[in-house]
């Protein structure tokens, strides 16, 4: 029975992320390619606006890279958290059938976002690599761990999100406002070590500030970044993942009711 009911979740999975692949890429023009160009623009953009008041970036020599390696991750976490907050509103119609459940919606909505994003991250730095013909040498297992990170607290921020979207729609606005700070104090235009320390020990805080860390740890060899806590950062992942979980478990019939 447990094997069924795991391929019976697997095929509703699979069958959620393929009607979002139709729905939300598939009707819009340019499908996956403007995936691709966000991450794009704001770097160039980024580069264009600091290299003409700074000779060179805060690390290394690259401002396009520079500015990759805190873009990339921020905006894996802004879109995982973004379509994870929406996945019960976006599967409303589905999830009156018993065999589709609301962490079914949630899984389905993460799992394709972190396949387009990764897809998305290789392209970039791929292009800047052989585009600005950089050496290659890059730590592997620091990139994928900044990635998984950015990822986890997408998906954790995103499932507190889904219930108390589903649950106070006003609260998405709010969100909107609350949030949009993130970009400026995430430390994709500067480093840690630049902030001044009295403004340092409230920012360190920001689980972002690990991951865009953790991401120039792995692009630059001569990085320290020994501010980097990757344990802070899972648990901020953790904790909201959990209670978003365990309350849409408990409200799912109520919500589903209410929208």
């Amino acid at each position: 029975m447990t094997a069924i009911w795991d391929m019976r979740t697997i095929r509703v999975i699979v069958a959620l992320m393929l009607r979002e692949m139709s729905t939300t890429y598939g009707r819009s023009p340019g499908g996956y390619i403007w995936a691709i160009l966000e991450p794009a623009a704001g770097i160039t953009l980024l580069t264009l606006a600091f290299s003409a008041i700074s000779r060179t970036p805060a690390i290394g020599t690259s401002f396009p890279l520079f500015y990759a390696s805190g873009l990339v991750p921020f905006l894996m976490y802004t879109s995982t958290q973004n379509k994870v907050s929406k996945a019960v509103t976006f599967s409303r119609q589905l999830l009156i059938y018993p065999r589709v459940t609301y962490l079914d919606a949630v899984l389905a909505r993460f799992l394709l976002n972190a396949l387009i994003q990764i897809v998305v991250a290789t392209v970039v730095f791929a292009g800047i690599f052989l585009l600005y013909d950089l050496p290659l040498m890059l730590n592997y297992t620091e990139v994928a761990t900044a990635l998984v990170l950015a990822l986890m607290i997408g998906l954790g921020v995103g499932s507190l999100n889904c219930l108390l979207f589903s649950l106070y729609p006003v609260w998405s606005q709010v969100w909107g406002i609350v949030n949009r700070p993130a970009f400026l104090a995430s430390g994709i235009f500067f480093t840690f070590d630049q902030i001044p320390e009295k403004y340092a020990q409230y920012l360190w805080y920001n689980p972002l500030i690990h991951v865009v860390g953790k991401m120039r740890q792995g692009v630059y060899p001569e990085y320290i970044g020994d501010y980097v806590s990757v344990e802070y950062a899972m648990c901020f992942a953790i904790f909201p993942m959990t209670v978003g979980i365990f309350f849409l478990r408990r409200y799912h019939k109520k919500i589903l009711n209410e929208l």
